[in-house]
């Protein structure tokens, strides 16, 4: 928030100028930098038309919350006004978003879109952008969550007619989402009228600004019922422990006002977000205030679609490691970070604003967030220069604060079949553990293969999905990738093999020529037929998984040779060592050949590599129906 007074005593700072100057202060001192012309424009506009509207209604001791932060994100409402209800005299706020259009028209696909001159792509009907914002308040402050009746929203279209945005109403209006324009001033004057009492607001401004950050009970109960009711959420052995050890630690929190560190390591396919989900849903059942965190934006994206499906409040549960930069120290009771082998060195990049750039170890971060923060990982999966969430790092950050940390490592897994043998079989080919890459023995739960050809790999895979079998194809990073294609024009088939050749899975949120957006690729149907990379596979699974090794990993003489150059992942630098490069590129590798949950098909660019795979692989050779 940059600033809060009285409807009256803002009006008076905008007569004498000097809100705007106080506004800029605040915003250098909160964010680092100075406002763009665009936005100081907008206050000039707008606020005055807001803070005379309150004044000309009776409202003058209203309190204004101007630019008012979401909890835990970085977008702003306009102003939230703060004051009595006129009728029960309990706590009342309005959310107020002002825009200075004067034409929109909704967009032709989606009335929750809209399409106004000043932007080139549709942006939300306002309707529903302040519908939003009130339900997330709604949902992430405690001063609300049993109470959010309180709560309405309004957007106000200052400069417009009725005629220039007559198809916004199309969408449903509700207590939190109403829409006037200049023309019905009057009407608004009275809404205001009937959510606010002519009263002092500065109690109910205290109240929202002192509310703890922490999901609703009904959050709670609908991401329970969410993530809870899916049958395959059953946990054994080591999987319920490490579900009874959070569990108890938050109970041991509670009851002595402390924190302990839950440290959960296992490889592919060992549970790890299976118990991250049924902890999410148990302790949301149980009211504890909890969210869920990865590194990966295809694992995050996927989670809000799949347990957030039905519900765009459970999508607010997930979140990424960096969205707690700013956050109060214990602000959660628990913070879930699966896939916690992506923590990175810091939060900070290069859109981080100034204030927040303290070199301060993300982990540091995600520990001091939480009561019982949670750490779900698998050491072998970093596959970035920068990941820094290994077992050791975590154990050390937990030390240095004085907190106990439990450590439950998950020997079974699920994946491949539910078969030790082929991921041991796997992290020996890649020289992950001390020993030479030993032969494969089928043990009647995963099937092994070996291509001649990239036709042949993808033949097959085909059969299987024509067989209601779930397929992909992963590549290593070997191959330049289009980030920019051209629109209306198929995907670059830029993975190019001999007289094959197929594009890598689109690049970015939007789905192109029919392929599914890059957070998509490993569960939407049709992502078969791009080549995944490590960034989109990690963290999915398949039933049928073909792996191509490109030329960034071959086979001579006796032992595995990384080429770096033949790499062209973008985050290997002149200033990553070969060391690591070496060590990554092999993760990526046992990343990649651990997605399949009944058999895994191997190729080569390399004839030498084939020949040692078809050697350790023998007799298991594809075979394509004609």
């Amino acid at each position: 928030m940059l600033f809060r007074d009285s409807a009256a005593a803002v009006a008076a700072e905008i007569l004498s100028t000097s809100l705007f100057l106080r506004l800029t202060d605040q915003f250098v001192h909160v964010h680092g930098h100075k406002p763009s012309q665009a936005e100081v424009r907008s206050w000039e506009r707008s606020l005055p038309v807001l803070a005379y509207a309150l004044n000309e209604a009776g409202l003058g001791q209203v309190e204004m919350l101007i630019e008012y932060g979401l909890p835990l994100s970085s977008k702003r409402a306009d102003v939230v006004l703060a004051g009595q209800d006129p009728t029960t005299g309990a706590p009342a706020y309005v959310v107020v978003e002002l825009k200075q259009w004067s034409d929109a028209t909704p967009d032709e696909d989606d009335p929750l879109l809209c399409r106004i001159d000043a932007y080139p792509h549709a942006v939300l009907n306002p309707i529903e952008q302040v519908r939003r914002y009130c339900q997330y308040l709604v949902s992430f402050n405690g001063a609300l969550s049993n109470t959010p009746e309180l709560v309405h929203g309004v957007a106000y279209l200052h400069n417009a007619s009725e005629f220039g945005v007559a198809g916004l109403t199309e969408v449903p209006e509700d207590q939190q989402g109403r829409l006037f324009t200049a023309e019905r001033r009057g009407d608004f004057l009275a809404y205001l009228r009937t959510r606010l009492a002519p009263a002092s607001g500065a109690a109910a401004a205290d109240r929202l600004l002192s509310g703890r950050t922490q999901p609703s009970k009904q959050l709670m109960a609908v991401a329970a019922a969410e993530v809870r009711e899916r049958e395959q959420f059953v946990l054994l052995d080591e999987q319920q422990v490490a579900y009874r050890t959070v569990l108890n630690a938050v109970q041991r929190a509670k009851r002595s006002d402390h924190k302990e560190v839950v440290l959960v390591t296992g490889g592919p396919g060992s549970g790890k977000s299976v118990i991250a989900l049924s902890l999410l849903g148990e302790l949301f059942r149980q009211g504890v205030p909890t969210l869920h965190a990865t590194g990966s934006q295809s694992f995050t994206k996927t989670m809000r679609k799949v347990a957030g499906a039905r519900r765009r409040e459970v999508q607010n549960l997930f979140k990424y490691f960096n969205s707690f930069m700013a956050a109060e120290p214990n602000s959660l009771d628990v913070l879930i970070c699966d896939e916690a082998h992506r923590i990175r060195e810091t939060s900070a990049n290069r859109y981080t604003r100034a204030e927040h750039r303290t070199g301060r170890p993300q982990v540091d971060e995600l520990i001091d967030v939480a009561r019982v923060p949670v750490f779900l990982l698998d050491d072998h999966q970093v596959v970035r220069p920068g990941e820094m969430g290994d077992r050791r790092r975590i154990e050390k950050a937990a030390r240095d604060r004085g907190l106990r940390c439990h450590v439950i490592e998950l020997d079974s897994q699920f994946r491949c079949g539910g078969s030790d043998a082929y991921l041991g079989w796997v992290v020996n080919l890649l020289g992950l553990v001390p020993g030479e890459p030993v032969r494969w023995e089928p043990d009647g739960r995963m099937q092994l293969m070996v291509a001649d050809s990239p036709q042949e790999l993808e033949a097959f895979l085909a059969e299987r999905r024509a067989e209601n079998f779930g397929a992909r194809m992963s590549a290593g990073y070997c191959w330049k990738w289009t980030t920019n294609p051209k629109p209306g024009f198929p995907l670059p088939t830029d993975v190019v093999i001999g007289d094959w050749a197929r594009p890598w899975n689109v690049y970015g949120d939007r789905s192109v020529d029919g392929a599914p957006p890059a957070a998509l690729w490993a569960t939407d149907p049709n992502g078969f037929g791009q080549v995944g990379c490590v960034y989109t596979a990690q963290g999915f699974e398949y039933d049928w998984s073909g792996v191509i090794l490109g030329p960034d990993l071959v086979w001579r003489g006796d032992r595995w040779i990384v080429d770096r150059t033949a790499s062209k992942d973008p985050v290997f630098t002149k200033a990553t060592p070969d060391e690591q490069v070496d060590q990554l590129i092999r993760n990526t590798y046992k990343v990649l050949l651990t997605r399949g949950m009944v058999g895994t098909v191997v190729y080569s660019t390399d004839p030498e590599t084939r020949e040692k795979l078809r050697e350790l692989v023998s007799p298991a050779r594809v075979s394509v129906h004609a």
